[in-house]
């Protein structure tokens, strides 16, 4: 895929970027992402704990599925409540701290006018809206970057 791989500055890699049907789920993840887009821009969150710009997501519970778990972590950390979100590719990572291989469910969610969002204090200090040709802002994930910036670009 173009782009990639991506590593940051903690040597992190974004290795690959699969995109297919939900289905095609088939290799364990921890972790689901959301790209939220309005007009071409992207929604991303400040990690207050990281202290970097990155899209929403977090970790999959146990017991629940990674679409469940994607509308979750959106409404933890932003107050946008949806129902659906679309699949929109499996992110696989080599992470350094430990060494491992990890990936992610990626999902996207459109909407025609800019949602009302409200940062979770506890884990999000602000929210940013990115467009993904623009230059990355001081502080941002490169891996979330090139998320964004791959599945827009869909």
């Amino acid at each position: 895929m173009t782009g990639l791989p991506v590593t940051d500055a903690r040597g992190d890699t974004l290795v690959s970027l699969r995109f297919g049907a939900e289905r095609d789920l088939s290799v364990p993840m921890p972790l689901a992402l959301v790209v939220v887009e309005v007009d071409e821009r992207v929604l991303l969150v400040f990690d207050r704990r990281r202290e970097r710009w990155e899209l929403p997501g977090g970790m999959i519970e146990p017991g629940e599925t990674p679409h469940r778990a994607a509308v979750r972590e959106l409404a933890e950390e932003t107050g946008i409540v949806v129902s659906g979100l679309r699949f929109a590719a499996v992110a696989g990572f080599v992470l350094r701290d430990p060494v491992r291989r990890e990936y992610a469910a990626v999902y996207r969610a459109g909407f025609a006018v800019e949602p009302s969002v409200t940062p979770q204090e506890d884990e999000v200090s602000a929210i940013a809206w990115w467009h993904p040709g623009a230059p990355m802002l001081r502080e941002q994930s490169e891996l979330d970057a090139a998320i964004a910036r791959l599945v827009s670009a869909r």
